[in-house]
């Protein structure tokens, strides 16, 4: 993996909530369809909406 590429953070718990965001990885349906054509910025954006995600999601456990 080059220093561009940025890794997915699919963890395979494919399961997306009311707000269509996945359980498992955080993104929402639409970054995790759009991720294979993103750029690696936009990937970076995305992993950070979903880390925001994770922490509101979860404040104690990430503390």
């Amino acid at each position: 993996m080059s220093d561009d590429e940025v890794k997915s953070p699919c963890i395979s718990v494919c399961v997306l909530n009311q707000e269509d965001v996945c359980m498992g990885c955080y993104r929402n349906a639409e970054e995790i369809t759009d991720w294979f054509m993103a750029s690696p910025q936009e990937k970076r954006a995305i992993l950070q909406r979903a880390r925001e995600r994770m922490e509101a999601d979860n404040p104690i456990r990430l503390s």
